[in-house]
């Protein structure tokens, strides 16, 4: 699956009588958790926006969807699997306790039993959806589905039914790059998968009730006008959000986050993985002490953890890291207080939020050359672009960099006319509103 991170599983027993039951694409869940006051009434239409993973980014989109849904006058269920419980969203969701707003937790990470589910995470992860739906739509009509992370399914409906069944649904992609070779952008050119995956997709355009898709790569559109399509549902470009925050003195920032004054910081955020390009980075800070001191603000996963443990002693400054959820406070805190931010991605060809906050705050990036985010900052006007993760071209990057620091150049004003202009949360809402009527 591509630019998919993918939570721990939880695999059925074959021989427990669920089993058979969670093979069907359609089946129930085997567990099904609602928190105490987040059950809905069973009258009246609801929208369901189903995310089975909260991790990285996506419990953002869920958040601002769910925004968008009750701002319009709707009723929304934020469904999720039971793993995400104490997540700070669906804390938060229950707290309020709204009556235009409600968590279903479900099981929605438990794999079936079956040779196709173990074969392909695109079918386990269609059977989660339409587990989700189904069970949902036991107690409460839904009159709209909304995906927040189609990717996980989407070829599949190329040669199966949609697991709505007949509720009309929206559905966002942010990871497809089967086309982004053959328009010139920056990626692995693998013709066969290409040829396949963009068949799969302009087939899953013509999918039983697909009102609308959208993508977050304002290149997808294009490409997809150029293939003629016939009786396929609209694709329109989705801009990736960040929310309209001022950023704060830097001063203040750095002293709510006991940072020195005087020292220059480059920011790794987000989920903490080997695919951030940690691991390069850091290797290539061993060997020059004069670079910019690391803040890593994010949750980790083990293996990153370990090895940023084993390498942080040997930079010239000891990084400052954050290993935790970060709050929409800190993360003001951390742009606004960080000199640069870094977007040298490994073997990552969509696009990044980190770009869209790192461009709303001002700052600027050092950023992959490849996929979409290469293609955001390929004039350099946002920072240097790296060709590769070597360390001498990450150094000659942090050079670069440096050097428009010593002459007073900030590589990264905002400019209305710059496309990323556009990646505005009202914005956002607005075009998700009209496509829920």
């Amino acid at each position: 699956m591509e630019n998919v991170s993918i939570a721990r599983y939880r695999n059925a027993d074959p021989h427990t009588p669920d089993a058979a039951a969670l093979s069907d694409v359609e089946a129930d869940t085997l567990v099904t958790s609602e928190p105490l006051g987040t059950r809905a009434s069973v009258g009246g239409d609801w929208i369901a926006i189903i995310e089975p993973n909260f991790t990285g980014h996506r419990w953002r989109y869920v958040e601002w969807i769910a925004q968008a849904c009750v701002e319009a006058g709707h009723r929304c269920l934020v469904v999720t699997d039971t793993e995400y419980a104490d997540h700070p969203l669906s804390q938060r969701i229950v707290r309020e306790a709204r009556p235009d707003l409600r968590l279903v937790l479900l099981d929605l990470h438990t794999v079936p039993f079956g040779p196709h589910f173990a074969a392909s995470v695109y079918m386990r992860f269609r059977n989660f959806y339409a587990r989700a739906f189904r069970q949902v739509s036991k107690t409460m009509h839904v009159r709209l589905v909304i995906a927040p992370y189609a990717d996980y399914f989407f070829y599949t409906l190329a040669g199966f039914d949609s697991p709505f069944r007949e509720t009309p649904w929206i559905a966002i992609v942010m990871g497809m790059t089967f086309h982004q070779a053959r328009i010139g952008l920056r990626t692995p050119r693998r013709r066969f998968v290409d040829l396949a995956k963009s068949a799969l997709f302009r087939r899953a355009m013509r999918s039983r009730g697909l009102r609308e898709l959208f993508t977050i790569d304002p290149t997808l559109p294009d490409w997809f006008a150029t293939t003629k399509p016939q009786r396929a549902a609209p694709l329109s470009y989705l801009a990736d959000p960040f929310p309209e925050i001022e950023g704060m003195d830097p001063a203040l920032a750095r002293e709510k986050l006991k940072l020195d004054a005087q020292t220059r910081y480059l920011l790794v955020y987000g989920a903490i993985g080997e695919r951030k390009g940690i691991r390069e980075l850091m290797l290539a800070l061993e060997q020059k002490p004069d670079a910019p001191c690391l803040v890593i603000a994010g949750q980790q996963d083990d293996e990153t953890r370990a090895f940023i443990d084993a390498h942080a002693p040997l930079l010239a400054s000891a990084p400052v890291i954050f290993n935790q959820f970060i709050s929409d406070e800190m993360e003001r805190e951390l742009f606004s207080a960080c000199d640069a931010v870094w977007l040298g991605y490994k073997q990552h060809y969509g696009m990044s939020g980190v770009l869209v906050q790192a461009y709303r705050f001002g700052k600027p990036v050092v950023a992959s050359a490849d996929g979409l985010i290469g293609w955001y900052c390929r004039d350099g006007a946002l920072g240097p672009l790296l060709d590769d993760l070597e360390p001498a071209t990450i150094a000659h990057a942090l050079d670069t960099l440096a050097e428009r620091w010593r002459t007073g150049s900030n590589a990264a004003q905002p400019t209305g006319d710059h496309l990323l202009s556009c990646n505005t949360l009202e914005q956002f809402k607005r075009t998700l509103q009209a496509a829920m009527t």
